[in-house]
């Protein structure tokens, strides 16, 4: 198995292929030079371990074939047959949970999905590391989805034991209950989210990285309930209510949405 970490510095090359949906393509972390970036694509937590990698490895070769919207069946149509040419050192893989999010979803059906992926993965030889959804309770719109997701963390748990997968535990991160975690639609991490994200990241793959993903946020300013309910409408009405509009029409945000990076190249920083 590939060694990370302070390890990392004896390899020429650690190649890395991120799979997944808009959490992983890093929906709403824009780079700082985003007119500069090619179709103004998004950064994200993949994108920053990449970099963290780069800090201790001579060349880093990185694709991330995530899209926005996947579903589980499409993760492993579209992504999965790539990942296992492309044979990398590293995969990372969340899918699943816009399939558990969706009303009348089964966690154990889509569990049996995600175990197919993973074993398929795990044939190229490479270390696989898999997420737990997120905990909702802290979104009183998403609340009642707690008990289907947690039951699917269960199954990603004992899947990731069987194919000897690490798992980075999002569901315990209590640091991102908070709102400050999440862009203005309330389903993507903020840019400070996923740098939180990739700092975690780091940690169970045993990357040195400068941060700390649990450090307190600083004292929120107190906000008037007035003004905290017309956000809650705007929210409603720009981001929710488009969402359930797709969901019903059979329709994606990710319709006609291309990976980002399909390939393996080599990563070009673009720090702060």
């Amino acid at each position: 198995m590939i060694g990370f970490g302070t390890d990392a510095a004896q390899q020429d090359i650690i190649s890395y292929v991120a799979l997944g949906d808009s959490f992983t393509e890093g929906m709403s972390d824009p780079y700082p030079d985003s007119d500069s970036v090619p179709n103004g694509r998004y950064r994200g937590w993949a994108d920053r371990v990449a970099e963290h990698l780069a800090d201790h490895v001579a060349e880093v070769r990185y694709a991330n074939l995530a899209v926005r919207g996947k579903l589980i069946d499409q993760v492993i149509a579209e992504q999965v047959p790539r990942a296992v040419e492309l044979a990398p050192d590293l995969i990372t893989l969340c899918a699943g949970g816009n399939d558990i999010i969706r009303p009348g979803s089964d966690p154990d059906s889509v569990a049996v999905a995600f175990a197919g992926a993973v074993e398929e993965l795990s044939r190229t030889g490479a270390r696989i590391v898999v997420f737990t959804g997120f905990d909702t309770n802290w979104q009183p719109v998403m609340r009642h989805m707690r008990g289907r997701i947690a039951t699917y963390n269960m199954h990603l748990r004992a899947i990731a034991d069987r194919y000897g997968c690490e798992v980075v535990d999002v569901w315990s991160m209590r640091i991102l209950d908070d709102a400050r975690a999440w862009s203005g639609d309330r389903l993507h991490l903020s840019s400070e989210g996923h740098r939180r994200m990739a700092l975690r990241v780091c940690e169970v793959l045993g990357v040195p990285a400068e941060g700390d993903w649990k450090e307190p946020w600083p004292v929120a300013e107190p906000r008037h309930w007035r003004a905290a309910r017309q956000e809650d409408l705007y929210w409603a009405r720009e981001f929710l209510v488009p969402w359930i509009g797709r969901r019903l029409t059979g329709r994606s945000s990710g319709d006609n949405v291309r990976p980002k990076r399909p390939s393996l190249e080599p990563l070009r920083l673009h720090r702060e």
